[in-house]
């Protein structure tokens, strides 16, 4: 294993040292349990609160999203590792400004487990909570079965959206509505070249041969649809393309965002060859790319390899996805 590092033991913590000290007109540590991530100035009193967390090792999500337009606090994990109810319950009460607050997160099981638990901790608190889970992984389930999808970069958008809603001074049931419309909108699909490492495991999280690539393996490692020797270019992207459009058609004149995404390792160059071919495919649909994104926003430690998010628009979302947000990782 080759990382930057000290202990591994003190990954997280001494990188949320330093995500702090070098942001910290963004940032600040909440509570006690140093996992809990808050604006540096917290939102106007009467604010719908919106909230996420995880596992670490996915930079910029979750904890680089929070922020003006975006979400109020975040509770994160150790790597690919849940926070626990507690500390989640410690983001809710920071992002609390007497509207209640959405709790926004990835469908996965400790996540599940642990954001319900920590709105039982708060209900006495006079705290009101809603949910809306991310389920945008395409490979990972059918369409009807989508609700067993696990949550990857879609949460982006819809943390974008949501923040957006809550900013505007839109109350809770506003805000969890149009944050389900994000997530329900969403569609992802990821490739993975490489493997990467957990710290505190010290070797590769699976073993993939160098002339190999996987198609829609998950953003911890879990199975894709299939596994084989590493294509060119524009083969992957339109297998991931094909994919995508299979599970929402879409029509002339319709109005899409897209993200092609680094799960960590893969440059910049490669993501524009993999947009280009996007860009010519959405033309011959004559259907219109809004504020495409290209670049690092959801990632998986070291991997190598990408992710495409389609998201379907209506007026609605659009005017939300175009509205001013600020964070040390985006800035609209």
């Amino acid at each position: 294993m080759k990382k930057i590092l000290n202990n591994p033991n003190d990954y997280v913590d001494e990188m949320l040292q330093g995500l702090i000290a070098a942001h910290p007109e963004y940032y600040r540590l909440h509570g006690d349990s140093g996992k809990v991530i808050a604006r540096a100035e917290p939102g106007k009193s009467g604010k719908v609160g919106v909230i996420s967390g995880g596992g670490s090792g996915h930079l910029p999500v979750f904890t680089g999203y929070v922020g003006t337009g975006l979400l109020d606090a975040c509770a994160i994990g150790d790597v690919f590792a849940s926070p626990s109810a507690e500390q989640i319950a410690d983001t809710i009460r920071a992002a609390d400004q007497g509207a209640g607050v959405l709790r926004l997160y990835g469908n996965y099981g400790g996540d599940l487990m642990n954001f319900d638990m920590a709105g039982d901790l708060v209900e006495f608190e006079d705290i009101k909570c809603t949910t809306v889970v991310l389920a945008d992984d395409v490979a990972s389930a059918s369409f009807e079965e989508r609700e067993k999808r696990r949550g990857v970069a879609g949460m982006v958008y819809a943390f974008k959206i949501a923040g957006a809603a809550a900013e505007a001074g839109h109350n809770l049931e506003a805000v969890t509505k149009v944050a389900q419309k994000a997530a329900d909108a969403c569609h992802s699909i990821g490739v993975a070249l490489s493997s990467c490492t957990v710290p505190q495991a010290g070797k590769p999280t699976f073993d993939i041969g160098e002339d190999e690539m996987e198609m829609g393996m998950g953003i911890h490692g879990e199975p894709g649809v299939w596994r084989g020797k590493l294509r060119q270019a524009d083969e992957i992207a339109d297998e991931m393309l094909d994919r995508l459009l299979a599970d929402k058609p879409l029509v002339s004149g319709d109005r899409i965002s897209f993200m092609v995404n680094s799960l960590g390792a893969t440059p910049p160059e490669e993501l524009y060859i993999l947009f280009r071919n996007v860009k010519k495919r959405f033309e011959e649909l004559n259907v219109q790319i809004v504020m495409p994104l290209v670049g690092r926003y959801a990632t998986s430690m070291e991997m190598s390899g990408a992710s495409f998010t389609l998201i379907k628009l209506d007026d609605e979302l659009e005017s939300h996805l175009k509205e001013p947000a600020d964070c040390a990782f985006w800035k609209v």
